[in-house]
C-alpha cells in the first residue's frame, strides 16, 4: 500500500508538470501574459534600452510596437502590406532598415528601432501609439494602443523600476544550464557588466534599478537558459516554487543566477 501510494504521488507530480502552462506575467499588465519566447524577446528589447541609457518610456513604445508587428517574435516573413518585412519589428530592407540578415538579428533590429525613435522630438511625452506610428508608419496606427498595459508593465519591470515585477511559471528544466552561456547572453544584451561565472552560478555585480533589470532579464530567460534561481536585493525567484519572488538572504550589490546542473528525471 505504501509503495502504491508513493507511485501514485510520483505519477501525480509528473502529470502536474505537464499541466503547467509556461507563461510570464508582469505586475499591472492587465492580464496580457507573455509566452516564454515572447518574454525573452521583451527582456532583450529592454536590456538594449538600459545599455543605451534610454528611459522606460522608450521600452514601452518598443514593446507595444513589437507586439503589434510580430507578436514579439523574430519572424522571417512579411505580409501583404510589407512582403519583405522581417524580424521583431517587421522592418523592411527596402525602406532602409538594413539587409534581410540584419533585420532578422534581434540586436540590430532593436537598435535600429531605437535609433529612429530617439530622432523624434519629444517622443517621451507622446502617446505610445503616436510615437510608434512615427517610427513604423503603419497602415493601422491605432492598433498599437491595445498593447499599452502590457508594454508599460513589462517595460517598468524589465528596466528595474518595478522590483519583483516579472514572474514566470515554468516546468522543471529538461537540460543542464551553462553559467558561461548565461554570461555571454547577458553581456550581449546589457554590454560591459561585471559578471563572473563559476560552476552553476553567475554573479553580476550591479546595484539599484540595473540590478533588478538584470535579475528580471534572467527570470524572463529562465526557460531557454535553464535558470533555476535568481537572487537580488534580499529577494529570490525560484523556478520550482512557483510562488513568485520571496524574501531570501544574499549579499547586497549583486545578482546571483543559478542554472540547472542536470536534466530533470
Amino acid at each position: 500500500m505504501v509503495a502504491g501510494a508513493i507511485y501514485t504521488a510520483v505519477g501525480f507530480l509528473q502529470r502536474s508538470e505537464t499541466l503547467i502552462t509556461e507563461r510570464c506575467t508582469a505586475v499591472g499588465a492587465g492580464g496580457e501574459d507573455l509566452a516564454t519566447d515572447q518574454a525573452a524577446n521583451a527582456a532583450l528589447i529592454s536590456a538594449v534600452a538600459v545599455r543605451r541609457g534610454l528611459p522606460a518610456r522608450a521600452v514601452s513604445i518598443a514593446l507595444a510596437t513589437s507586439m503589434q508587428e510580430s507578436k514579439l517574435r523574430n519572424i522571417g516573413h512579411g505580409d501583404q502590406a510589407g512582403p519583405d518585412s522581417r524580424g521583431l519589428f517587421q522592418q523592411r530592407p527596402s525602406q532602409g532598415w538594413g539587409t534581410e540578415q540584419q533585420v532578422m538579428d534581434p540586436y540590430h533590429a532593436t537598435n535600429a528601432f531605437y535609433d529612429a525613435l530617439v530622432k523624434i522630438p519629444g517622443y517621451e511625452s507622446l502617446p505610445i501609439t503616436e510615437a510608434a506610428q512615427r517610427v513604423q508608419r503603419s497602415a493601422y496606427p491605432g492598433a498599437y494602443a491595445q498593447h499599452e498595459p502590457m508594454a508599460r508593465a513589462f517595460a517598468s519591470a524589465l528596466t528595474g523600476y518595478t522590483p519583483q515585477g516579472v514572474d514566470c511559471s515554468l516546468r522543471k528544466p529538461d537540460t543542464a544550464g551553462d553559467a558561461g552561456q548565461v554570461r555571454q547572453r547577458l553581456l550581449a544584451a546589457f554590454g560591459t557588466t561585471p559578471a563572473t561565472a563559476a560552476g552553476r552560478t553567475l554573479t553580476v555585480r550591479v546595484q539599484g534599478n540595473e540590478a533588478w533589470a538584470v535579475a528580471q532579464w534572467a527570470v524572463a530567460n529562465a526557460k531557454a537558459l535553464s535558470v533555476t534561481e535568481v537572487r537580488v536585493d534580499g529577494q529570490s525567484w525560484t523556478r520550482v516554487s512557483r510562488k513568485g519572488w520571496q524574501a531570501a538572504e544574499g549579499p547586497a550589490g549583486q545578482v546571483t543566477i543559478t542554472v540547472a546542473d542536470r536534466p530533470a528525471s
